[in-house]
Order: structure tokens, then sequence, then C-alpha cells
């Protein structure tokens, strides 16, 4: 029965060529799931995370290698098992809310979404173990907050703080890998932390209102950040401090 209803609807199917067809058959479902994985896992928002390696590894004064290659590929695996992990906790909402999202309308099975965070989460901290251990010590409570953010905190009032702790790990993961260590990319951490809480906490009510409080709070305490880091001593790379010495550019 189905072979008929596809010969009937496909050009050319009276001719009797039907290996076309069958070939147009069998690539369709894979498209369909292809693109519904690209849909679960935002793809098109990977090009926002190796930003957050390369800081760090800026912040950190020490020009980026293969180590700042693995956080950031660390960071991509990890962003990428929130976003499966995030879908797999929302399904019973989006069933009511958004029905097309691609595990409300059965393009993709719940166990296999978690599955898919559980693995690509694996691969994140297998990365990061490979750029060293100052990496995974980052990674480590990296991972423990984007799965409390989207397994409990997200409804809660401590989402926006989780997702800004997020935000200022990665960072940090950069600089672990790159330099070995966190300390001197501190302060870039605290600001994109601050400004990733201030964005949080204002889209919230952004739809339903609310105290202009909270967005000025949060935009003085940014702009204050922003000048003590403003005002930081910039920490050059090894190569180009040495040039700097004798003044040359």
């Amino acid at each position: 029965m189905g072979t008929s209803v596809g010969a009937a609807g496909v050009p050319g199917a009276a001719s009797g060529t039907t290996g076309p067809p069958l070939a147009t058959a069998e690539a369709s479902p894979r498209s369909a799931r292809l693109g519904a994985w690209a849909e679960l896992l935002r793809l098109p928002a990977l090009f926002t995370v190796p930003g957050d390696a390369l800081a760090g590894a800026a912040a950190a004064g020490v020009r980026p290698g293969p180590r700042t290659l693995l956080a950031i590929g660390s960071s991509l695996c990890l962003y990428e098992a929130g976003m499966a992990l995030n879908d797999w906790a929302d399904r019973a909402e989006d069933a009511a809310e958004r029905p097309h999202r691609p595990l409300p309308s059965g393009r993709i099975r719940p166990a296999a979404a978690l599955t898919a965070a559980g693995a690509l989460t694996g691969a994140g901290l297998a990365l990061a173990a490979g750029a060293g251990r100052p990496a995974l010590a980052v990674a480590a409570p990296l991972v423990a907050t984007v799965w409390a953010y989207d397994l409990a905190l997200k409804h809660t009032p401590a989402g926006p703080a989780a997702m800004a702790a997020a935000r200022g790990l990665d960072l940090l993961l950069g600089a672990a890998a790159t330099g070995g260590g966190t300390r001197a990319a501190l302060p870039c951490a605290a600001l994109l932390g601050s400004h990733t809480l201030a964005v949080t906490a204002v889209s919230r009510r952004e739809t339903t209102g609310g105290s202009v409080l909270a967005p000025l709070a949060a935009l003085a305490t940014t702009g204050a950040l922003t000048g003590l880091v403003a005002r930081r001593r910039t920490r050059l790379p090894a190569g180009r401090r040495a040039a700097a010495a004798p003044g040359l550019s």
C-alpha cells in the first residue's frame, strides 16, 4: 500500500523507473531526523560559544594554543548537552505551549535527547581533561551548574544566578586550559557573569512587566565591574611582553 501511494505521488513513476523515488523516500526521513536534531541542539547558536574560551585565554594573558582548542571543544559539547537537557526537562511545558518542538512533536524521543545530553557531557569532560587538570577542575562545576539549571533552578529565583555562573565558568575554562590557572581571568569572568545575570533577569519579565530596580541595579554593577576591569594593567602574552620591554611595538 505504501509503495503504490508513493508511486502515484512521484513524477515519472508511471514509466517504471522506481529507483529515484525509492532513494528520495529513503533520504527524506533521514533529512527530517537531521533537521530535528539541528533544531533540538540549536546549532546556529554554536557560533556564540568559542568566544568565551578565547576571552578567557586573552584575560589570562596567554597566547591561544592547542589546549585552547580543547577548551572550545569542551564548551561546545557542554553547551549542546545543555540544549538537549533543556528540551528534555521542558517536554511537558513544550507539549502545551510549543508542540512543534522536536520532542512534543514526536520527531525525537525523550530518551534519545537525555542520552545525547549525557554523551555530550561525557565528551565535554573528556576534552577538558585533555587540556589539563586545571581545565577539568573548572569543567566539573560547569557541568554541575548546567545540569542543576536545566533540571531544578531554571524556573526559580536562583535561575539567573546559575546562568551567570555557567557563563563565567565557561570563560574560566578557556583561561585554565590555556594558562594553567584562573586567577588573572577572575575579573573578566565576574564581568561576563554580571552581564549575563542582568540580561537573564530582565528577560524573565520582558513580557509581564516588573520593577525597574533589578535592571538598574544590574546595569550599575556591570558598569562598576567594567570600570575596574578597564583600569587593570593589561597582561601581554609572553612573546609580546619580551618585545614591549625594549619599546618595540
